[in-house]
């Protein structure tokens, strides 16, 4: 069995990754609240923001993690279509949720529905993420450990949307977020504990990309969305205070009426 290292660059990769989903979840739980104040097709774009800010603070938690992810007597390389799938795929099942949770007319039914599909969507993600592995050996699962990693990705998933729904104050949403951060993190790394390496040494060379030549450029891509959407978001008024701008030029305008 090869010898697995988690964390080869010390605490740096599961510190950035950590942050990361961090982002991504504060940036998605303002997005929603923002989605659950507006109508029409606001409300639809927000949640589409929501979905791509949270799918992709998962996805680059995950591939920034793996960057310190080492197996002791065999490069690892990864198949670009399987990891670009894996992204779509958390975007999309966050996506359904977000969406479930912002149009569901029985909040309770869609909690539920929205935590279960999203939760097995980001699980769904981390496992298709580890089937784009090349290594030279074979890699095998514990179930009941990959079992945990699951029922703990529906759980976080299902608390996020419920923070969504319930938490509406800045402060209240940021440490929604650094929880929410936590439990995505905890997801992956039980899942990675699930994982073992039967190292077969070979001097072929493996299909796919390196990490550096895919991965990190991939994750530096997404992390720079993260933040510029996340400055978008901050920049961009809320729906009270829409109104109140709105009530004041309207009390402007009378006061520049009478005064004529």
């Amino acid at each position: 069995m090869g010898h697995l290292d988690h964390a080869a660059y010390g605490w740096l990769t599961p510190a950035l990754s950590y942050v990361m989903a961090s982002i991504g979840a504060a940036l998605g739980l303002r997005c929603t609240v923002r989605a659950l104040a507006a109508t029409g097709a606001s409300r639809r774009n927000w949640l589409l923001t929501a979905a791509s800010a949270i799918g992709t603070g998962i996805w680059t938690m995950h591939f920034v993690a793996m960057l310190g992810f080492e197996v002791n007597g065999t490069e690892i390389h990864y198949n670009v279509p399987l990891t670009i799938l894996s992204l779509l795929v958390a975007m999309l099942v966050v996506g359904a949720g977000v969406f479930a949770v912002g149009y569901g007319k029985d909040r309770g039914r869609s909690l539920v529905l929205g935590g279960l599909t999203t939760g097995l969507g980001v699980a769904s993600m981390h496992y298709l993420g580890m089937a784009a592995l090349r290594l030279h050996g074979e890699v095998s699962y514990d179930p009941l450990t990959v079992g945990l990693s699951v029922a703990i990705a529906v759980i976080a998933a299902t608390a996020a949307l419920w923070a969504a729904l319930n938490i509406k104050s800045p402060v209240a949403v940021a440490v929604a977020s650094l929880v929410m951060g936590a439990a995505v993190s905890i997801m992956h790394y039980t899942g990675m504990m699930a994982v073992a390496v039967s190292v077969s040494p070979s001097d072929a060379a493996l299909p796919g990309a390196t990490a550096m030549q895919f991965i990190f450029p991939l994750a530096v891509g997404l992390g720079s969305y993260l933040f510029i959407t996340a400055a978008f978001v901050a920049l961009s008024p809320t729906a009270d205070e829409r109104a109140a701008s709105a009530s004041a030029a309207q009390h402007l305008g009378e006061h520049t009426a009478t005064a004529h």
